[in-house]
């Protein structure tokens, strides 16, 4: 008889049935057996089906045994090459995790020292400007002076141009 295999064996619904069949038989040889007591050859025929029923017993405990051997194997084999997948994912994200972390503190020092940087060239371009600014005296300067534009034939205000009421250049409208 053979069995089907399942997830955890063989199918227990069969195993059951052929044991139940298997009951059967062996309550019906010893009906017989009570029953034909003197026959001789009844006994042969009880004697050949025990021989049979046994050397089934015999193959089915050791076809059980081996296929349990090898089912057995195969899922402690198989077991064992998703451990070590597992495993070696495990180590593949954990590196990963590691460079990242690392490059993200990189990238963070990197960061700090660069805006450090900048606040310092601020600063110092902040000082170098108070420092020309200190040295610098206001004077109020008349409508009238002439200036740098003054050299260019421009006139430098409305008063050089002529007065207040001059035309104001193209393009341009008085308020």
């Amino acid at each position: 008889m053979r069995f089907s295999v399942g997830k955890t064996g063989y199918d227990q619904r069969q195993v059951d049935s052929c044991l139940d069949e298997l009951g059967i038989r062996l309550s019906r040889l010893a009906a017989r057996v009570e029953g034909a007591a003197g026959a001789t050859r009844e006994w042969d025929e009880i004697r050949q089906e025990v021989a049979w029923l046994n050397g089934l017993l015999q193959r089915l405990a050791l076809d059980d045994a081996e296929t349990t051997r090898r089912a057995g194997d195969a899922v402690r084999q198989e077991a064992a090459e998703i451990l070590a997948q597992a495993r070696f994912e495990l180590d593949e994200a954990r590196e990963e995790a590691r460079r990242v972390r690392e490059q993200a503190y990189a990238d963070a020092v990197q960061a700090r020292r660069d805006f450090e940087a900048a606040l310092y060239a601020r600063r110092r371009r902040e000082a170098l400007v108070d420092e020309v600014l200190a040295g610098v005296t206001v004077e109020p300067v008349p409508a009238d002076t002439p200036t740098a534009a003054a050299g260019t034939g421009v006139p430098a205000s409305r008063v050089a141009a002529g007065g207040r009421d001059a035309e104001p250049p193209r393009g341009r409208t008085t308020r």
